[in-house]
């Protein structure tokens, strides 16, 4: 299932995610910000159990945003699976 993951607070417009029914995420694709940061997040993040992701980035702060790229990726992932 890819879900798509509208961001709040930072310079990514969207964030897109593939998870499989035993919650291992497949793709993550962020659509704008920080290029060469968003796609290490994204290729640490995948085929990692989505729990798991969700534990390591959450809460992470960008420049006292209150939220950061990784931390949307959380967000994403966690409405995701719901």
């Amino acid at each position: 299932m890819v879900y798509n993951y509208q961001t709040k607070g930072v310079c990514s417009r969207s964030i897109a995610v593939e998870i499989d029914d035993d919650h291992i995420i497949k793709s993550v694709q962020f659509m704008g910000g920080c290029n060469g940061n968003t796609q290490g997040v994204a290729r640490l993040a995948e085929g990692r159990k989505a729990e798991d992701v969700i534990a390591s980035l959450r809460g992470i702060n960008c420049n006292g945003r209150g939220t950061s790229c990784p931390d949307q990726l959380a967000n994403a992932i966690e409405a995701a699976i719901g």
